[in-house]
């Protein structure tokens, strides 16, 4: 009997009510960092000029007002990306038009329409290619 006791004493602990349950803490789930900002889209010149004819449409110009003198899309809104209050002026614009941006050859508008997603706006598309593309179509 001395013998079973020792062995039982030895062997591995099978008694499951002295563990305590996991802590809701170990079974939580980790939170969902929030959604990104939805994502502008580039568009070719001739989908470009489709959006244009929808409602509610604001083309904006962010090249330089050099730039502008050698041509632009007609009606187009001109905000300098070079411009230090560019970011300001960006910010006084209503988040509910559809945005339809250009540059020279696409790199400002991307990163214009980059800052704009990341301010709010919704509905943000960059002429890929930019006004060089446009004017070559």
């Amino acid at each position: 009997m001395l013998l079973a006791v020792a062995l039982l004493a030895c062997g591995p602990e099978t008694d499951t009510a002295t563990t305590p349950p996991p802590s809701a803490a170990e079974n939580a789930v980790a939170p969902v960092a929030p959604a990104p900002a939805p994502a502008h889209e580039n568009l070719s010149p001739a989908e470009f000029a489709e959006k244009m004819k929808g409602e509610n449409v604001v083309v904006l110009d962010v090249r330089t007002p050099g730039e502008i003198r050698d041509g632009k899309i007609d009606g187009a809104l001109e905000l300098d990306f070079r411009d230090p209050q560019f970011a300001t002026k960006l910010a006084e614009l209503d988040r509910d038009p559809t945005y339809l941006v250009y540059c020279a050859v696409g790199g400002r508008s991307n990163q214009a329409c980059e800052l704009m997603t990341e301010a709010g706006f919704q509905k943000v598309y960059n002429l890929d290619g930019g006004y060089t593309a446009w004017a070559g179509r």
